[in-house]
């Protein structure tokens, strides 16, 4: 068995264990094609397709391969759909969703790793993914609104700005909760009228959402 198929092996046991139901095969397809391993630092790359997360510098890390599987299957991203990334990092979670064919804007606060994940996403192909630095909470409004959005790091609570621009009938999965504490995956979803709501799907653990220094 190769490494991608024991990682897509993983994600569908860890789905059953954490009692819901199975991924969409889209998402799973995506994760078996986007090579992990050319968005990890070399050291890392033996380890690249274990369901884990790995450290990509800068106290920043990628998310294990369920985690992100999960929060991709959360946002039931189609083909042409536009998805705001707050938290680029390794640019590991903006390919899976370019490969699932959505144009995706990807926002990153640390200059260094946003020019690593940019010349890993050129190397890779994936010319639809659009990057920037700046603050993630303020979202891309130029480009808004979005059909849906992934926050790949944890806030105290879902930036306002973040659910203004998300489209009328979008979701949003964020971490909420604070470094060293409890934290929940939360999906957020914006009904037709512009209501917002929201429920809990499980703990997770994630680096902060910080602000540009």
């Amino acid at each position: 068995m190769s490494d991608r198929d024991r990682m897509i092996q993983t994600i569908e046991a860890e789905t059953r264990k954490t009692g819901l139901t199975s991924l969409n095969p889209a998402v799973l397809d995506a994760m078996r094609r986007v090579d992990r391993s050319a968005f990890v630092p070399d050291d890392a790359k033996p380890e690249a397709w274990a369901n884990q997360p790995q450290s990509i510098g800068h106290r920043q890390t990628i998310s294990q391969p369920f985690v992100v599987a999960l929060m991709t299957d959360l946002v039931d991203v189609r083909p042409g759909d536009r998805v705001l990334e707050v938290g680029t990092g390794s640019g590991y979670q903006a390919a899976v969703l370019a490969a699932l064919g959505a144009q995706v804007f990807s926002i990153e606060v640390i200059p260094a790793l946003a020019e690593t994940a940019r010349r890993a996403l050129d190397a890779q192909g994936h010319r639809s993914v659009a990057t920037r630095v700046g603050d993630g909470a303020l979202g891309w409004p130029e480009e808004a609104p979005f059909d849906a959005i992934v926050v790949t790091a944890a806030a105290p609570a879902v930036p306002p700005a973040l659910i203004e621009q998300l489209r009328p009938g979008g979701r949003m999965a964020i971490p909420i909760g604070y470094p060293g504490r409890s934290q929940s995956l939360i999906l957020v979803e914006k009904g037709m009228d512009g209501r917002v709501e929201s429920q809990t799907i499980l703990p997770v653990m994630f680096v902060p959402l910080t602000q540009p220094i």
